[in-house]
């Protein structure tokens, strides 16, 4: 007996050692590679040929040190700390307006209502010429944006120039938090069917589509509801709990976090009072609905409480914990996976360019939900009815790369001047759209024309006879395509022209009009047999 406890002492001494032994190791890695990292920066600063920056030098280094590990892993320098506000609250401090670069302008292309921007009576469409006397001319889009953001209640003047008139505008814009809404809009899509759509876990995501579910069954004979996740990139974990309780049973496990760190493992349950944990419910997801937006769907998908229809989403089960580094900068690190109450973690193990792997089912492990249906881990959320996904035409790619569209709108709103009206507006002036696009000189290459255009570089011209007798064919194909896909360029109008007058909620309205899914979700809820056979009910 007394050699056993001698030999367990002595086992428990190996190992303890052992473990002592390989974490001064460790340490002594670190130690070492950061005192080489010192080394080579101090004679790069001495020798190098040219004066280096040694901001730009150190963020070469952390950028490289993030992107060898998952795309999540984010270090945020003192001045994208707005940006990471942006991300985490959909708050920022600046005019309520969103830009972009468009034919080396920067051009207003967003407005949020009853923001500064808005107020000051800025529109979508103006080329921003100046700040506060420093002209826009040959800077980059983020240089303006840095100067536009700003502390609020301090005033900020900008020089514009409107399309379609021959003078500057001068604006004096004081700057204040923006609130960007996280459910631009809800309403009935049908006679008992409501809408409800989120487009970011944003703080007070929870408690926005409480306050829009009450509104609808207030309001109406309400048999079912469609929560809309598509495109919705996920956001704060805290976020998607709270609209989990807002349909599930008080005190519902939600979600579970795992990690390195075991004592810190912890399971979520749901906290509030529900509003309704019987009403139908269709969840519409896609493969840009990813991370919190995978905990909604796949934990209603668990609990058997709701269908999931569209497409897989985007697999990132990964919890990110953020972090001050010193200086006002942010490092945003992955610390654990999460697991959803059949327990699956619906994290895309394979990555290709920073982009998750589609993961064929057979290698996925089977979880059941609450009431015996197989799911399925790894890869995202299945969805219970699969629909396909539209491809998006190349015409209309190339329509949106050249912000074509968005051209035509600024010069269709110098000849409408009344407001219309989002229940009833249709764009009826194809013809003069089609127009446009020809005297501006519209042209695109297809995927076909592209490789030929490589065929034609890679042999040096060799078959310069066939590539040109298939090109034009092309053409002569390629030209019908405006026409062919004439539903989906006006949709795009539509939207375009409407949200210049009602903002980000007329445009998630008319976007309803046409959408395919939607009027599938809708046809289940209408079917509460085939609805409950879904669900094993």
């Amino acid at each position: 007996m007394k050699n056993k406890i001698i030999v367990s002492a002595l086992v428990v001494l190996f190992i303890a050692g052992s473990a002592f032994t390989l974490n001064n190791d460790k340490y002594f890695e670190i130690a070492k590679n950061l005192e080489i990292f010192t080394s080579v920066y101090k004679e790069l600063n001495t020798h190098y040929v040219d004066e280096l920056d040694p901001n730009t030098l150190m963020r070469t280094g952390i950028d490289a040190m993030m992107n060898s590990l998952d795309p999540y892993t984010v270090y945020y320098s003192e001045s994208q700390v707005e940006s990471y506000r942006l991300l985490t609250d959909n708050k920022y401090n600046g005019l309520g307006a969103g830009s972009s670069e468009i034919d080396d302008e920067i051009v207003i292309t967003e407005i949020y209502e009853n923001g500064p921007s808005h107020a000051a009576g800025l529109q979508i469409g103006d080329i921003i010429k100046s700040v506060s006397g420093m002209t826009t001319k040959d800077r980059s889009h983020n240089d303006v944006l840095q100067i536009l953001r700003g502390f609020p209640g301090t005033a900020i003047k900008l020089s514009v120039h409107r399309p379609g008139t021959n003078e500057d505008l001068g604006f004096s814009i004081t700057r204040s938090e923006v609130d960007i809404p996280n459910v631009p809009y809800h309403g009935m899509i049908s006679d008992h069917v409501g809408y409800i759509v989120l487009t970011t876990f944003t703080r007070d995501a929870g408690r926005n589509i409480a306050a829009a579910l009450r509104d609808l069954r207030e309001n109406n004979e309400l048999k079912g509801i469609v929560l809309d996740l598509r495109n919705n990139g996920g956001g704060l974990l805290a976020e998607a709990i709270d609209i989990l309780g807002i349909f599930l049973p008080k005190s519902s496990p939600a979600v579970s976090t795992k990690g390195k760190v075991r004592d810190r493992d912890v399971t979520y349950s749901t906290r509030r009072i529900p509003i309704d944990t019987e009403l139908p419910i269709v969840v519409l997801t896609n493969k840009s609905s990813a991370s919190a937006s995978e905990i909604v769907s796949g934990s209603l998908q668990d609990y058997d409480r709701g269908v999931v229809m569209g497409q897989r989403t985007y697999g990132k089960g990964l919890v990110q914990n953020h972090q001050e580094v010193g200086y006002n900068s942010r490092i945003k690190v992955t610390t654990s996976k999460y697991y959803i109450p059949s327990g699956r973690c619906i994290q895309s193990v394979e990555y290709a360019n920073g982009e998750p792997v589609d993961i064929a089912d057979d290698k996925r492990e089977t979880f059941y939900t609450k009431a015996k249906r197989p799911v399925l881990d790894g890869g995202g959320v299945t969805p219970d009815v699969p629909l396909q996904a539209s491809e998006k035409p190349e015409v209309l790619s190339a329509l949106a790369s050249g912000n074509w569209i968005f051209k035509y709108v600024n010069q269709y709103l110098d000849t409408h001047l009344d407001t219309p009206a989002v229940e009833t507006f249709a764009f009826t002036e194809y013809d003069g759209f089609v127009g446009f696009l020809k005297e501006e000189g519209f042209s695109y290459d297809n995927k076909a024309e592209k490789s030929l255009n490589q065929l034609l570089e890679d042999t040096e011209g060799s078959y310069a006879t066939e590539v040109a007798t298939l090109k034009a064919k092309i053409a002569g194909e390629k030209a019908d395509d405006l026409e062919e896909y004439k539903e989906k360029v006006v949709r795009d109008l539509e939207i375009e022209i409407i949200k210049r007058y009602h903002f980000q909620k007329g445009k998630a309205q008319q976007n309803l009009k046409s959408d395919k899914e939607i009027i599938a979700a809708v046809q289940l809820l209408n079917d509460p047999a085939r609805y409950n056979k879904i669900l094993g009910h």
